[in-house]
Parts: C-alpha cells; structure tokens; sequence
C-alpha cells in the first residue's frame, strides 16, 4: 500500500521497514500495520488537533504540566508555540501512561517509542496471529463476564493507584486476546489528583465497562464499583490489589442534585461519543 506521509520519516530513519495496511481509524488517530524487521507492529498516526473530533479536550488536559517552564506558560498563553507543545504534550501522554501502567500491573500494548506524532506499539493478536478483537465484538459466558468484570475493575484501581483515569475507557478501547482483556487507547488519560473531573472521568469509565459485561451477567449491574473505588482513593487507602465487593453505602447526607446532573449529562454525551465511535471504527474497516 502506499505510505502515509508521516510514517515515510520513520522509514527514511530505519525504523519502519513496510506498511502492511491500514488496521482502523478513529477521532484522534489512523492505526496500521507495519513491519519493524522481523517483528510486525502497529503505528498510531495522531491527527492534527484542527482534523481530531475528540470533544472537551480541555477537560482532559487539566492538571498536566511539563517540566520546561516556558513550554508550560506557553501552552497556558495559547500562543502558536504554546500550541504546538499542546499537541505534543497530548502525544506524549499516552507513552507516558503506557509506560507507568505497564509497570503498574496493567496490561496495555507495548510502546516502542513516539516520533513526530507516529506511536510505534505493540499490535495484540490472539495465538494463530490475527489482530485481536475489540471487546464490543466478542460475546463471553455469565461465568467469563464476571470473570473478566472483576479484572477489569482491578486493572481501573491499578490505573487509579499509579494517579491515572483512562477518561474514554468502554468496550471499544478495549482489546480480548487469548489471555484476557488489554486496554488500549489513552492519550486522554488524566491526573487523578490534579484534575477535577477525574471522580466524574472514573465514574464513566466504570459504568462504561459494567454495562457491556452486565449484558452477560446482569447482576453486574447492581453493583457499584466506582464509588468504591473512588473512597477508597479519597482515604488514601489505595491497594493495587485490594478486593473489591462492588458494595457500597452513601452517607446518610442529603444527595448531591448537582453532581447527580453532571453525571447524567456526562453519560448523554458519552452515548452519543460512544455511537460516533462505533461509526467512525466501522467506517475504518471498510476502507
């Protein structure tokens, strides 16, 4: 196939050897298959921030800095170069998140590095070779659902515990091999301390996921693990390998109307981000 322009410099540089094809296409970023030598891999092309549709992108940069201070005071003037750090910054995040998850117990891709906008990874496939499929296409057992349920809790309160929430974390971020589920897709993924949305961001996330798997095991529905989780953290009682019950009692306050439309409005727009999503993936399998 012919060579998308920004993955020729990594040609040009050795550290691409083919593109295979295109693999999918999604608001911030093209995927394809490419050969690294004998090993075959995957390049994330991030879209320019004008050509990305990833709504409230502001929300998810809050609270991420840079070490060089004038790159971060001219990220926060807005002014071109300020922008062009932005950009790069968001890039950048999803290494860093794949990296520190990684280390924390999470299984994600294996990075291999971001050059110019051109993230070289791992590419999940299952045990004959084929890509492994995203978690909206596979059907599982009530036995399976529970199972991979409760590994996908711990894996948000190993993302938790190493100050990350993934922020668009559902079934369509998420990849099944042969040994289970691998999240992918993060270069939303906020601080946890430092932004205020992350309670809310979390909270989407894990009703995101409890939703697919409740299709097979309803009884997943009941439960209520993001409050869970989120006391947990706000006590500082955060174990990478706490057992959760998926319990939990609210304090006999009065409820938080606010908070309650906040979510209720968050989980609109995540539908119809979801739905855009879906579009937007099949879109990229036709081509």
């Amino acid at each position: 196939m012919k060579t998308p322009k920004r993955i020729q410099p990594l040609i040009d540089d050795g550290l691409v050897d083919e593109v295979l094809r295109p693999l999918m296409s999604g608001k911030e970023a093209s995927v394809y298959v490419v050969r690294c030598g004998e090993e075959i891999r995957c390049a994330k092309v991030y879209k320019d921030a004008a050509q990305r549709s990833f709504k409230q992108a502001v929300l998810y940069q809050e609270g991420r800095k840079v070490r060089n201070s004038r790159r971060q005071r001219a990220m926060e003037k807005g002014s071109g170069f300020g922008r062009n750090q932005q950009e790069a910054a968001w890039q950048n995040a999803e290494v860093d998140a794949l990296y520190r998850l990684a280390d924390a117990g999470v299984r994600v891709p294996q990075p291999f590095g971001c050059f110019d906008g051109v993230l070289l990874m791992e590419l999940v496939t299952d045990d004959d070779g084929n890509v492994a499929p995203r978690l909206n296409d596979v059907s599982m057992s009530a036995e399976q659902a529970r199972e991979d349920h409760a590994l996908m809790m711990q894996y948000i309160v190993r993302m938790l515990h190493a100050g990350l929430v993934h922020g668009d974390l559902s079934e369509f971020n998420v990849l099944v091999d042969d040994y289970g589920p691998v999240i992918i897709d993060l270069p939303q993924a906020v601080d946890a301390a430092a932004n205020n949305n992350a309670k809310s961001m979390l909270a989407r996330d894990v009703a995101n996921i409890t939703a697919y798997y409740a299709m097979f095991a309803p009884e997943l529905a009941q439960t209520r693990y993001a409050d869970e989780i989120w006391a947990l953290f706000e006590a500082g009682d955060m174990d990478p390998d706490v057992e959760l019950t998926g319990l939990y009692e609210d304090d006999a306050e009065a409820p938080d109307v606010d908070a309650l439309l906040e979510n209720i409005m968050a989980a609109m727009e995540e539908e119809q981000e979801r739905k855009a999503r879906q579009k937007s993936a099949e879109e990229g399998e036709d081509d």
